[in-house]
């Protein structure tokens, strides 16, 4: 198997280790010394051994220079870290979260009965005023705890809204940038509240895009919310269009309501020339089309080449995964909310997304479960644009250490993360990240 080469754009951030001499799995603190900007594109080496490759029956070792995969024999001096014949599987991709909005590591909260999106927004607001902590620090909290089980990269909603302004991009952008070394990051600026519903919002969104804040622009349900699909997608395409970004559109509406939006999407995605470039979240009108009406839509989303994120929240709601990839649709796996207003569920753990992923489809066979992480790791990369981390020579070193027998009973059983690596370098043991700057374990706790 092949890795794939990486996208032109893709974000990717790689600090590498240093040292030179052998750790065990449950001491590799030694691993994770402060690296300066300067020196974060040094090679390095580092050499996993007594691993086995998606749970294969021979052990081997894994070798990594300059934070890839390398197929030669390990450089003299580089660091040994024993697996202890551990399982090295390829780390996962959360391709829609919302980390801005989380209350993880905090108090509990108690949350009112809503009947509708408009009823969440406001309890999105009251509680985002009710909070202590920053922004930067709640989503640090979770984001830190995303690489401690195992997650490599995000695509990460943050609301811009005249409520907030745009406090919870920036936040997430604080803590993106503390978390370079461990994990990569594309932020979108999600108008939940709206973009024409709510005055201002618009040039918000404009404003993120113009100053670089965030890679992507977001939209929510044109006609079942905003009713306005004309100028919604109008608004937020021209924005993507302006300033060079991509565009992610949250897409709850069903039936025919759901299709004429995605229609709009399409059109809109074929006029401006922005292949590649848009994402389509959740897509509820989907799931339980006619097969010939789905090959249909599939078929035109793969020739503009538009993206799709499920997160599995039911067997009715989530999405044709093999029927749309048929068409070359890409299709990622994603996390949503943790622990905010909406919901007191979520944990930002994307293998057990997997696990949640053949849970509501029923899977059984051994290459169904095995699917489920595939959509997990490679699904999520392939939405944002980043190289396969498949452990093959070449690919970006980024991968779990976990006991286990083999990959599907890995699904199943969803065990702890003994180590996390990216980028060649240790950056979670044990369930816990490691923290450069405290250089110590970060407790993961929940709360919220």
């Amino acid at each position: 198997m092949q890795s794939s080469p990486p996208s032109p754009g893709a974000l990717s951030r790689r600090t590498m280790p240093a040292g030179g001499a052998t750790e065990a799995v449950g001491a590799v603190g030694a691993v994770d010394a402060p690296v300066s900007p300067a020196a974060e594109h040094r090679a390095e080496a580092l050499v996993f051994r007594d691993v086995r490759p998606f749970g294969a029956k021979r052990a081997t070792d894994l070798v990594v220079v300059d934070g890839r995969i390398s197929a030669g024999p390990a450089p003299r001096g580089a660091k040994v870290v024993e697996g202890g014949g551990r399982i090295a599987l390829p780390s996962l991709v959360d391709a829609h979260v919302h980390p801005d909005k989380t209350t993880w590591g905090g108090s509990w909260v108690s949350r009112k009965p809503a009947s509708g999106i408009a009823d969440h927004v406001a309890q999105d607001v009251e509680l985002f005023r009710s909070q202590r902590r920053s922004v930067a620090e709640r989503a640090y909290g979770l984001m830190s705890h995303a690489v401690a089980r195992g997650t490599r990269a995000m695509r990460a909603h943050a609301d811009v809204a005249p409520a907030y302004g745009l406090e919870g991009a920036e936040g997430v952008a604080e803590a993106r940038e503390r978390l370079r070394h461990a994990l990569d990051v594309q932020i979108v600026a999600f108008p939940q509240h709206g973009v024409v519903r709510t005055p201002g919002t618009a040039a918000l969104l404009e404003r993120a895009a113009r100053e670089g804040l965030v890679d992507m622009i977001g939209g929510i349900d044109p006609i079942g919310f905003d009713r306005a699909l004309d100028e919604q997608l109008d608004l937020v395409f021209g924005i993507a269009d302006r300033h060079g970004v991509g565009v992610d559109i949250h897409l709850h509406d069903r039936g025919e309501t759901g299709l004429k939006a995605l229609r709009g999407i399409i059109d809109r995605t074929r006029a401006l020339s922005l292949a590649g470039k848009v994402t389509v979240s959740h897509v509820f009108c989907l799931p339980g089309l006619p097969d010939r009406e789905l090959g249909s839509v599939a078929a035109d989303l793969g020739e503009q080449d538009i993206a799709l994120t499920t997160v599995a929240p039911s067997d009715s709601l989530v999405l044709p995964i093999a029927r749309l990839r048929e068409h070359g649709v890409r299709v990622g796996l994603g996390s949503d909310g943790v622990r905010d207003s909406w919901s007191p569920f979520g944990n930002a753990d994307m293998l057990h997304r997997a696990h949640v992923l053949g849970w509501v489809t029923d899977v059984r066979l051994d290459d169904e479960l095995a699917e489920c992480h595939r959509v997990a790791a490679h699904g999520g990369a392939d939405v944002m644009g980043l190289p396969h981390a498949d452990l093959e020579p070449g690919a970006p070193a980024d991968f779990v250490l976990v006991r286990g027998e083999c990959l599907p009973q890995v699904v199943v059983d969803v065990p702890r993360r003994d180590v996390v690596v990216h980028g060649g370098a240790v950056v979670a043991r044990d369930g816990e990240f490691l923290d450069r700057s405290r250089r110590r374990p970060v407790p993961t706790g929940t709360g919220g």
